[in-house]
């Protein structure tokens, strides 16, 4: 006995696994027209079925077979079932062995969005297992496997004759074309238990070329479960003058869920190998990771001169290992160690240009109200020694770096129950040893009172008061050689004071079919004269004027010094803005009230009583064009003390950045920190055609001897060049890079780098 149901449009009905619905009749079955399932491009998702042993079902027809208990349904077939959807031209479901078989346009979307499509599917067993002809299976990361043949066995699901590819397949118009890269075998294996796709008799091919062949291959299916386990990576290959011929094969391996070790042989053409360990582990508290690199061999001093005659040998290595914890919603601790065993390992192995190494510490506690640091950090000096005419002009020990530890801040913010300002009160210490050099100890106590009011004309008035107890030691000052970074040797106190009027008056209106905004602005900061020289030096060196600091209270950039010199400082702010065009400028000078001799020296555009002018100009077009300018300029003859540009132009995909700095502040060449220089960097990127660009940099030291006598540039001295070419779509990143370094640091000589970067994505990880 055969019944046949036919839809009237009237939506979606929810039926039992065996369609008992359907056998209630044709009144019942009469629901089924609209469709329930949508294509998995497009259309709404039916509604979830009320139990797992539920299906959602539609279909044009249904026909039931009472004999062979079959039911047929045809006419853009779609189902709902346990998270699978299905559409089909026709479905034949036999209730007594539970095997469905879809024919025609099928496509099945599972739970975890991987979208198979096919000529012909037969499901079994709670469509766990089944069996498709001509088969497409779409990843939902992406990745494709197409196959003449596929089964699927629980979470195993094998293809037969297959490729792989996260490649696209079509072009723009729809045609067929060929993937960059893919992956054939003879058999494809995709265990979704294991998370990894395996193959046998793989070929592996670039462009349409067989570049190799594997009798065995697997990589991580993508989904980012269980890591995707181990295996080798991607090599990489490169040449340079300092290592010869290099090439790097990456082993990983998996270790746990949260744990992973990647092992990288170096293997070089002029120098022996060496081994790179990366170690990862993530837990409940934080996550930290373990670099290190190792080999043996000849090494030279960090020295210009240095002859091979003075190479000697051993084991050279570096390790960077960093992590953060974070043990509850307020307390976290940070750590880094970097560290190396000669001043030029790290260069001429090609890891990075570092001139100093930082390793760090910090135990932190944050509040809505208060801050607590407690730190430590240590730098190794990586700097050369230079010379001219056999005189040594620049000499970095590793002795004059300190070791900070501990170094403890704790501030905490306060509500001024009188007035309505804030109170900020700073306790700091910090202890600075070194192996052969001047030793420092420092603690202060420092209490800060903010006020900020509106007045009814519209100015922004903010009062200020400040104070601070200082508490010094050092001892050993003959070891630094700036005499006014020593301070004197034993106990020192200081006490700082300080009061200050900031005023604001911001005027708005509109121009040219914009806004501008203009808004002068005046500080009177009155402050006695304070101890400095007989106080060491340690974090205040570098000052210098800027646009960023013309309001400070301080315009030393640390503790240790203390601008102590009453003042008033008068400038402006502009800014414009109109549909995608914004500029921004300001422009100020200061005027010290007191006539006595201050402590910045000559050409930090403080010294006088009238300051140097700063600012600073930023235009933004759009996102084609940005570009700004920081200045200082002479108070007496208006020339260029500071001049620092950078600048954008471009797209995203073709762009040019240049960046400019210019320091000519005629400052005495033995205060080693604040030494003019000058150079120009350029960088840039360049579309071709749609895929390919070419991209390079440059950095010159413009740097003359005149403005740096320890300066080994004579005007025109490049420092790093570098240009490539690279191929990049949604599947595919390949480039060729050469780079040409001119330090000329005892081993890591000046030489070209040639490297090749073949980056396959989708591809796992």
């Amino acid at each position: 006995m055969r019944r046949r149901a036919r839809g009237d449009g009237a939506g979606p009905t929810r039926l039992p696994l065996v369609l008992a619905l359907v056998l209630a009749g044709p009144a019942a079955a009469q629901s089924l027209a609209t469709p329930a399932i949508p294509s998995p491009a497009a259309g709404p998702a039916p509604a979830t079925p009320a139990t797992e042993e539920q299906v959602t079902f539609s279909a044009a027809q249904l026909d039931y077979d009472d004999t062979g208990d079959v039911v047929t349904a045809t006419g853009d077939v779609r189902m709902l079932r346990q998270g699978s959807r299905l559409r089909a031209d026709t479905v034949v479901w036999n209730r007594k062995t539970d095997e469905m078989r879809a024919i025609g346009h099928v496509a099945v979307v599972n739970p975890g969005g991987d979208t198979s499509y096919a000529d012909t599917l037969t499901l079994t067993d709670d469509q766990k297992n089944g069996v498709a002809d001509n088969l497409l299976l779409v990843l939902n990361n992406g990745g494709r496997i197409a196959a003449e043949h596929g089964q699927k066995t629980g979470d195993r699901t094998r293809f037969d004759h297959a490729a792989y590819t996260p490649c696209r397949v079509e072009d723009d118009a729809g045609c067929p074309t060929h993937p960059s890269w893919q992956i054939t075998a003879l058999r494809v294996t995709l265990d979704q238990g294991r998370h990894r796709i395996y193959y046998k008799d793989a070929r592996f091919r670039l462009f349409g070329v067989t570049l190799v062949a594997l009798p065995a291959l697997s990589h991580p299916d993508g989904t980012g479960a269980g890591g995707g386990g181990s295996g080798l990576l991607l090599p990489t290959s490169q040449y340079s003058k300092a290592t010869g011929f290099e090439l790097d094969q990456p082993y990983y391996v998996q270790l746990g869920p949260n744990r992973d070790l990647t092992v990288t042989p170096r293997i070089y053409s002029a120098v022996l190998p060496a081994i790179d360990l990366t170690y990862r582990q993530l837990n409940q508290l934080g996550a930290f990771q373990i670099r290190g690199m190792a080999t043996y061999g000849s090494r030279l001093p960090a020295d210009i001169f240095a002859a091979p005659t003075s190479a000697d040998k051993g084991v050279r290595a570096f390790v960077d290992a960093n992590g953060q914890w974070q043990f509850d919603p307020n307390w976290s601790l940070t750590a880094q160690i970097r560290a190396e065993t000669d001043r030029t390992f790290l260069k001429r192995y090609g890891i990075n240009n570092d001139d100093r190494l930082r390793s760090t510490i910090d135990l932190e506690r944050i509040d809505d109200d208060s801050y607590l640091s407690i730190a430590g950090w240590f730098v190794q000096e990586l700097r050369a020694t230079y010379a001219q005419n056999g005189t040594v002009v620049s000499n970095y020990p590793q002795g004059q770096q300190p070791i900070a530890l501990p170094e403890i801040d704790y501030r905490r913010r306060v509500a001024d129950p009188w007035l309505g300002g804030v109170f900020q009160l700073q306790l700091n210490t910090l202890a600075l040893t070194r192996t052969a050099g001047q030793d420092t100890q420092r603690a202060f106590a420092e209490l800060r009172w903010d006020l900020a009011k509106l007045t009814p004309w519209g100015q922004q008035v903010t009062f200020t008061a400040y104070s601070r107890a200082d508490a010094y030691h050092t001892s050993d000052i003959d070891a630094t050689d700036t005499a006014i970074y020593r301070g004197t040797a034993g106990w020192q106190g200081r006490g700082i004071a300080a009061a200050a009027v900031d005023v604001r008056w911001p005027f708005i209106g509109e121009l040219f079919g914009g806004t501008q905004q203009i808004v002068p602005r005046v500080q009177l900061v009155a402050e006695p004269h304070t101890k400095n020289l007989s106080i060491p030096d340690e974090d205040s060196r570098a000052v210098d004027l800027e646009d960023s600091n013309l309001f400070a209270l301080n315009r030393f950039s640390g503790y240790d010094r203390w601008e102590d010199s009453s003042r008033i400082t008068y400038g402006a702010e502009w800014s414009y803005t109109r549909p995608r065009l914004e500029v921004n400028a300001n422009v100020g000078q200061s005027y010290r009230l007191s006539d006595e001799p201050t402590i910045l020296p000559p050409g930090t555009g403080l010294s006088d009583r009238f300051s140097d002018y700063v600012g600073r100009v930023s235009v933004k077009y759009g996102g084609f064009f940005e570009i700004t300018e920081r200045f200082r300029l002479d108070k007496d003859k208006l020339a260029l003390r500071r001049n620092e540009v950078d600048a954008t132009i471009g797209s995203k995909t073709t762009y040019a950045l240049v960046g400019y700095l210019k320091l000519n502040r005629n400052i005495d060449p033995a205060i080693e920190d604040l030494r003019d220089l000058s150079e120009v960097r350029i960088s840039g990127r360049i579309q071709i055609a749609r895929y390919w660009s070419i991209f390079g940099s440059t950095i010159v030291d413009l740097t003359t001897q005149k403005q740096d006598p320890t300066s080994l540039s004579d005007g025109f001295a490049p420092v790093r060049d570098r240009v490539g070419i690279t191929f990049e779509n949604e599947c595919l990143a390949l480039g060729v890079t050469w780079l040409r370094n001119y330090d000329p640091t005892g081993d890591a000589r000046r030489g070209s780098t040639f490297s090749l970067r073949l980056a396959l994505k989708n591809l796992g990880r």
